[in-house]
């Protein structure tokens, strides 16, 4: 971990931090740095990661439709993210990459079924924050994501 974080709450630097390797080795197409990034991810309180990465996905998709989304915004979104990712990571799943979607936005509904693992919800958390990013930087996101859950936070 960089110094880079080191202003941030004790808790939320490992979870930056392992989620900018993991954007950075899916925008460089790494696999080899995805698994290991996902893997750091992965050993993270997964309350606390699912909570920022979930906020920088809902940041970022507010940020692209500011008009609001739509179900044909959400399909555009989830074709796209997963064509792009599964031209080099064959491990991307669309029915993971949907959950992600629709927990971020807080329209899943729970139908019974087991969530996906933490290392498959890290792995497409990474691929999906990767695509909604574009050339921003992954820093420059959690930073805006931990601002507007300390935010949040205080208003409750």
């Amino acid at each position: 971990m960089t110094n880079e974080w080191r202003h941030l709450p004790a808790p939320a630097r490992p979870i930056a931090a392992a989620t900018a390797a993991a954007v950075a080795a899916a925008r460089d197409k790494d696999q080899a740095a995805l698994t290991d990034a996902v893997a750091e991810l992965t050993a993270q309180d997964q309350t606390q990661a699912g909570l920022i990465l979930g906020t920088a996905v809902r940041l970022l998709l507010e940020d692209a439709h500011p008009d609001g989304l739509g179900a044909d915004e959400v399909r555009a979104v989830l074709a796209e993210s997963v064509r792009a990712a599964a031209a080099w990571c064959p491990r991307v799943d669309p029915h993971t990459t949907l959950y992600l979607l629709a927990g971020a936005l807080g329209v899943w509904e729970d139908d019974g079924a087991p969530p996906p693992k933490p290392d498959e919800l890290a792995l497409h958390a990474a691929l999906l924050i990767e695509h909604l990013a574009g050339p921003r930087p992954v820093e420059r996101v959690l930073t805006a994501t931990l601002a507007e859950i300390q935010r949040a936070q205080l208003n409750d």
